[in-house]
């Protein structure tokens, strides 16, 4: 039954893999780098970086703004035309556009550009970090992914192993040249063996898994690794990776060093702004307007006229008395609405300073904290370094000692090899007990499923440490 279990199982897993697309290391850093959502949200920073570098550098230019009102007035009213006292109700529009620009702020504006444009630059390297973690990320989840392949492999080998040495015992038993009990320990021994491989191919799905979610892929959609053999693995030579020159090329290289340069070097503008902003501001100013009145009126039309101002009785004689000059009787009539806005245009220009003097020390607050944060950045840039320049040779010393515990395990993997090969003939020969075969194939197993994490763990370990050069990850 057992026998019959595992090779189902053995099929599936076989059929599964078939039927799937291989992808490598290259495909599945691309793919992450383009869909990961960590990514993708590192990239909409450099977006908002870009509209706030593009936003300073408008506020360089004259503000312009257009207005109007229309509205309807009741009451006791100043006439916004004639600008007299009136209480007649009135309906009134108007228009104006003003402009202002800055003649002179201490370069304020101009720092504010440019720590804008250090702000886009930190962001894309900082961007450029994400990318590298993902890469570096995506690369530990495929060679996890690989390990647990290769050791799944053994695991199967171990119990084709095993059903054979059950087969060969039980045709011994069968004969009455051995005991049931060796057959029952090999069975037992093939039931282990049976769960370990479940176990290690269960332990590769999930793995799959997790890079399937590190890419941002489909938990139900079909994916499966190229299995690349870890002896072609390209590795450089720990002699081209001595940690002084990683920690010198990653000073250059590395992402996070160019943000801690560009946060530095943002910090310095900060206090260049923060200390313009305690100066006078010049500004020039100028204004056009009009406005319209319903009530407003013109003189249309005049006449003279010469009317009786009384009347004289001279020898009983009535005669009217009129002036020695006739005036004038105007007519008017309401202003038309272009007419009215074109008389009532106005115009104004000007010059404004605007001094700071007392604001409650928020000015000179704000610059001594800006000093305060440059000095944070200048702590920050040189804990980060030697943080760097601890992990460089932490990892240099970790890649010499993963060397040679991968040498040992090899040796410990010749040494178990022949033991075993030993120990079977004598088995064959009926000098060994099954239990001390079982002992020895055990052991062997051990050696190798070491020898072959620790290959892994060399590999890694020496993939750390070029990915420190700056230069990505190559596998």
């Amino acid at each position: 039954m057992i026998r019959i279990l595992t090779l189902t199982f053995c099929l599936l897993i076989f059929s599964r893999s078939f039927s799937q697309e291989k992808w490598d290391l290259r495909r599945c850093v691309e793919y992450a780098l383009q869909n990961n959502i960590s990514v993708r949200q590192a990239d909409l920073q450099i977006r908002f970086a870009e509209l706030d570098l593009h936003q300073s550098k408008l506020s360089q230019f004259p503000s312009f703004n257009f207005g109007g009102n229309l509205g309807y007035s009741s009451g006791r009213n100043q006439d916004p035309t004639s600008f007299g006292l009136i209480t007649t109700g009135y309906l009134s529009n108007s228009y104006s556009l003003q402009s202002s620009v800055n003649l002179f702020n201490w370069f304020t504006q101009k720092n504010t550009v440019a720590l804008k444009d250090l702000n886009l630059q930190a962001t894309q390297a900082g961007v450029q970090k994400a990318r590298d973690d993902i890469s570096l990320n995506v690369a530990v989840g495929y060679l996890q992914v690989l390990l647990a392949k290769e050791q799944a492999k053994l695991a199967l080998i171990q119990v084709n192993q095993t059903r054979s040495q059950l087969e060969s015992t039980r045709k011994q038993v069968d004969a009455g040249s051995l005991p049931e009990l060796n057959a029952a320990q090999i069975e037992s021994q093939l039931a282990t063996d049976s769960s370990n491989l479940i176990a290690a191919e269960t332990s590769a799905q999930e793995l799959l898994l997790q890079l399937k979610a590190l890419l941002n892929l489909d938990a139900a959609a079909a994916f499966d690794v190229a299995e690349v053999p870890v002896d072609l693995v390209p590795v450089e030579s720990l002699a081209d990776l001595q940690p002084d020159v990683v920690y010198s090329l990653a000073l250059s290289n590395m992402p996070q060093q160019k943000v801690d340069e560009l946060n530095l070097k943002m910090a310095t503008k900060s206090v260049q702004i923060a200390r313009g902003n305690m100066h006078p501001t010049v500004s020039l100013f100028g204004s056009l307007g009009t406005t319209y009145n319903d009530k407003a009126s013109e003189i249309i039309s005049k006449m003279q006229v010469n009317p009786p101002i009384g009347k004289v009785d001279v020898g009983g004689t009535t005669y009217q008395v009129f002036p020695m000059n006739p005036y004038d009787v105007y007519n008017y009539g309401n202003v038309k609405y272009f007419n009215q806005l074109n008389q009532n245009f106005r115009q104004s220009i000007g010059l404004s300073v605007n001094i700071p003097i007392l604001n409650g020390g928020a000015l000179r607050t704000g610059w001594q904290r800006a000093k305060l944060s440059l000095k944070q950045a200048q702590l920050q840039k040189e804990q980060n370094s030697m943080t760097l320049k601890q992990d460089i040779y932490k990892a240099y010393n970790d890649a010499l000692a993963a060397l040679e515990k991968y040498n040992a395990n090899n040796k410990a993997v010749e040494t178990a090899q022949k033991v075993y090969d030993f120990a079977r003939k004598r088995y064959d020969l009926n000098l060994l007990s099954t239990y001390d075969l079982l002992i020895s194939q055990n052991s062997l197993l051990s050696a190798k499923t070491q020898s072959l994490y620790s290959h892994y763990d060399y590999v890694f370990k020496m993939k750390l440490l070029e990915f420190y050069k700056g230069q990505g990850i190559k596998l």
